[in-house]
């Protein structure tokens, strides 16, 4: 089905925001005190993460950082600290150099090219900041949204790939109204967050219904089409749970690129071999030694396998060492703050 094949008497802007007066979503945090900063918040934490899960990391962020100055004006640890949990941390690392950038420009970025040129902004990402913030008429196309434009007008095809998602694009800059485009953006994401959802989808509740070419064929569930299947790699790696004689346990800073970037985390090393290196290079004599239960993390592209080496040490210097107090305050992966967390009341 195509644009053109759709009746002269059904407006798409027009029936989505007739809908969203009535049913969208106007008490979102990030839609209250609304502001370019806000917006921009919001719409980084909410790539590959659901409404329910933002809305404490939001609130709690906008609190420590209320402004883009208070951000850019942060050490990366503080940043990293609030974002713990949030996973995919490059775009905590992204936002802080942002803003940075912004507040050398001296003000908040208003158009398309400036804001593409800031860490961590797609097209997609400035197109909501733009309709939103400042009420300017631009397309967006993120998974909701993808969601919807493949059902409405069948397009067939993986929409991650380059031709299909740039079929995409050019549906979702056709429908964008240049009138209301603020309501309107919220509008088309609300609809597939809340109706036109990846699983058991409310196609009798959606005002597109009528005109939605996978609805009328029956064919909802194919749309859109599955990411072609390929198998996670497994990767494999030990964790060294170092404890001193002062019950603190060994951290230290990941290098700011690559996963988990600009985190506090164990060492990690491949062998048993390698932990003896590893320590005897840091002058940490090992008294006592464990295996702990194997444990898996699951990231995008693998699956990492970890066992955690348990090593009790004397050490010289306290170097790396931290309290249970310091090391609650550190921004720790997630697995790792868990782990520890286990250990608590076993060893620590």
């Amino acid at each position: 089905m195509t644009l053109e094949k759709i009746p002269d008497e059904f407006d798409f802007a027009n029936a989505l925001l007739t809908w969203f007066d009535t049913h969208g979503r106007k008490d979102l945090p990030w839609q209250q005190d609304k502001s370019p900063y806000r917006v921009w918040l919001s719409e980084i934490m909410l790539q590959q993460t659901q409404v329910a899960t933002v809305i404490p990391y939001f609130e709690a962020f906008i609190e420590k950082f209320p402004t883009v100055e208070s951000l850019a004006a942060a050490p990366l640890d503080d940043v990293l600290l609030r974002w713990a949990g949030l996973g995919y941390y490059a775009r905590a690392r992204n936002l802080h150099k942002a803003a940075q950038t912004i507040v050398q420009l001296g003000y908040f970025p208003n158009t398309l090219p400036e804001l593409l040129a800031l860490s961590g902004i797609g097209k997609s990402t400035a197109g909501a900041i733009l309709s939103i913030a400042f009420q300017q008429s631009q397309p967006i196309l993120d998974g909701n949204v993808k969601r919807v434009l493949a059902r409405f007008y069948t397009v067939s095809g993986w929409i991650g790939q380059g031709a299909i998602e740039k079929q995409l694009w050019e549906l979702s800059e056709r429908i964008t109204p240049s009138e209301r485009c603020d309501d309107y953006t919220q509008a088309i994401m609300d609809l597939g967050a809340t109706l036109c959802t990846r699983s058991k989808p409310r196609c009798f509740d959606c005002p597109m219904s009528k005109f939605c070419n996978a609805f009328l064929t029956q064919t909802v569930a194919l749309y859109p089409s599955s990411k072609p299947a390929k198998k996670s790699p497994i990767k494999q790696t030990l964790f060294l749970v170092i404890r001193n004689e002062q019950q603190q346990i060994w951290l230290e800073q990941r290098p700011t690129k690559g996963i988990w970037g600009g985190l506090w985390s164990l060492p990690e090393v491949s062998m048993l071999e390698d932990a003896q290196t590893w320590c005897d290079e840091r002058n940490l004599t090992i008294q006592h030694r464990q295996f702990l239960t194997t444990q898996r993390h699951t990231f995008s592209h693998y699956h990492l396998d970890y066992t955690p080496l348990w090593l009790e040490v004397q050490s010289e210097e306290n170097l790396n060492f931290h309290t249970r107090q310091q090391w609650q305050n550190r921004a720790l992966p997630a697995p790792i703050n868990i782990l520890l967390t286990q250990l608590t009341e076993d060893f620590l």
